[in-house]
């Protein structure tokens, strides 16, 4: 029996979890570097998963199969194809930089002068630990129903994450406020995740019934679903197809996010640490656009491109508002969400431009928007933590006194805005040559959202790192060694993805072709016009 590799890719983080929340509450420092370590040992496996992930092998690797609940068809079923392989591997390097940024955000606080509280460092590490083995069993699924458990069970550690270990900036005095605040974005997230989660299980439940009725044995085997399908053996009714498809899309747009499914994310984001933010938008967001993929498109051709003409509405006006609202922010954390949002619509774009370039390069924007967002959002972090305030009107100057501070924030910036030569330009360029083959207006509406972002990034860098030295700013302490540790790494990945990201698309593309074989799209033929006398010729 073969090493048994997602399970432990999986597992590791998991025992990591509890194994960290164990340790004893004096020994805080020890339980960082452990739970450190085990992120680090997630990595290596993502790490090994890669280099064992064929390219021109089959749609489906590193399988594992194994009976669950048999009564009821679930089965313990596991593999990756490109898009799954490289997003585990996005989650995984992602963490160990996620808990370096965070790492004195459980410290012992003083909120005021007679309320002292502790943030115990154990719960925090824990947490992440536990999002990311959810994450990453969530990216390896191919059983629908396995998908679902921890497409849902996420949602419990981010709650905590948001709600007790969230954003502490601020007046000592505003304490209280500030606890509310925090406890309304968790409780709105969580409502939010778990209304499109219950949408969702209703159609689970929809789909093992038709399968029983027409396959004689109900299944939610994707492959088997997938199969059943192409021989000619599983059929939808037009109007159950498109239930079926409305209710999984329902609960990824939510997840993704999508308009206006999306007004948990900006509260959510605001009132998390810096570093959890980046888990939100980064890591556990992904899930919602991989879904769309793997089981939208997949289970539900027909329906998919039924409805894809409104998709791609929302899409657009996904760009267009979050870009506008980010234009119009104060507040740093907010303004980065906004952005995260507009991104977003990129990249659910290109999945329903049903194109090759518009889907690799929303595949490909998924691994460039967590790379650019986890550098911006980090560094931002850093300038606030230093300053205690997250409004942008409390900074200026920051570059004269804190430069590689200043000159991080804008290298993220700029990815952000998709600047050339960094690696968020090649997806989006993608996004958009596959928007433009099929549909020309959204295309040429999409491109709007490129010159917002610029406005907005710009901006946001004038007005907090330019200009006269404010007297808050004075003194600021430029980036340490830790927090160098963990921004140097992204910087340099999104120069290089940024100039060869071919390594990258070369496990992504034959996913993306499979999944185009699937809802049987092929690219349009380009329209070229030649005049009469070249014709005779």
């Amino acid at each position: 029996m073969s090493f048994p590799l997602l399970t432990a890719t999986a597992a590791v983080p998991a025992v990591g979890a509890v194994v960290t929340a164990a340790v004893p509450a004096a020994r805080r420092e020890a339980a960082k570097w452990l739970a450190l370590a085990f992120s680090l040992a997630t990595l290596a496996l993502a790490a090994v998963q890669l280099a064992r992930f064929d390219p021109d092998g089959s749609t489906f690797q590193l399988t594992e199969s194994h009976a669950w609940i048999k009564d009821f068809g679930v089965r313990y079923d596991l593999g990756v194809d490109g898009i799954g392989v490289v997003l585990v591997a996005l989650t995984a390097l992602l963490v160990p930089f996620v808990m370096l940024a965070g790492w004195h955000d459980a410290e012992p606080l003083e909120t005021a002068a007679t309320d002292r509280r502790w943030r115990p460092t154990q719960g925090l590490f824990a947490l992440i630990l536990m999002v990311e083995a959810m994450v990453v069993i969530s990216f390896e699924a191919t059983d629908v129903f396995l998908f679902y458990v921890f497409f849902e069970a996420m949602l419990i550690p981010m709650y905590f994450l948001i709600g007790g270990f969230g954003d502490r900036t601020g007046d000592p005095a505003d304490a209280g406020e500030a606890a509310a605040r925090r406890s309304r974005a968790a409780v709105k997230f969580l409502l939010y995740n778990l209304a499109g989660g219950l949408v969702m299980l209703a159609a689970v439940v929809g789909l093992y019934a038709v399968t029983a009725d027409q396959l004689g044995t109900g299944t939610f085997s994707l492959q088997e679903i997938v199969q059943a399908r192409a021989a000619g053996k599983l059929q939808f009714a037009t109007v159950t197809e498109r239930a079926l498809f409305l209710g999984f899309f329902f609960a990824f747009a939510v997840k993704a996010p999508l308009w206006p499914l999306h007004t948990w994310l900006p509260g959510a984001m605001g009132e998390a640490t810096a570093p959890v933010a980046v888990l939100i938008t980064a890591v556990v967001d992904k899930v919602g656009t991989f879904a769309m993929l793997r089981f939208c498109l997949q289970l539900f051709p027909g329906a998919s491109k039924w409805a894809t003409p409104v998709i791609i509405v929302l899409a657009l006006v996904s760009i267009l508002y979050g870009a506008l609202l980010a234009v119009a922010q104060r507040d740093i954390k907010r303004l980065i969400a906004y952005a995260s949002l507009s991104h977003f619509g990129f990249i659910i774009l290109g999945v329903f431009a049903m194109t090759t370039q518009g889907q690799g390069g929303a595949t490909l924007y998924m691994v460039n928007h967590g790379i650019s967002t986890a550098a911006l959002m980090l560094v931002a972090g850093f300038l606030i933590t230093r300053r205690g305030s997250r409004l942008i009107a409390d900074y200026g100057g920051v570059q004269k006194v804190a430069p590689v501070l200043a000159g991080t924030f804008l290298i993220g910036g700029l990815a952000t805005l998709s600047l050339p030569g960094l690696a968020p330009f090649v997806s989006e360029f993608l996004v958009l040559v596959g928007t433009f083959t099929r549909y020309p207006v959204a295309g040429a509406i999409a491109t709007v959202g490129i010159v917002l972002a610029a406005l907005y990034v710009l901006v946001l860098y004038q007005r907090t790192m330019t200009g006269p030295v404010k007297e808050p700013v004075k003194g600021m302490p430029d980036l340490r060694v830790r927090e160098l540790v963990v921004v140097t790494p992204l910087i340099a990945l999104l120069l290089f993805l940024g100039v060869y990201p071919k390594p990258v698309t070369r496990i992504l593309d034959p996913a993306v072709e499979h999944t185009m074989s699937q809802v049987r799209k092929t690219d349009p033929r380009p329209d070229v016009r030649v005049s009469t006398a070249e014709g005779a010729k």
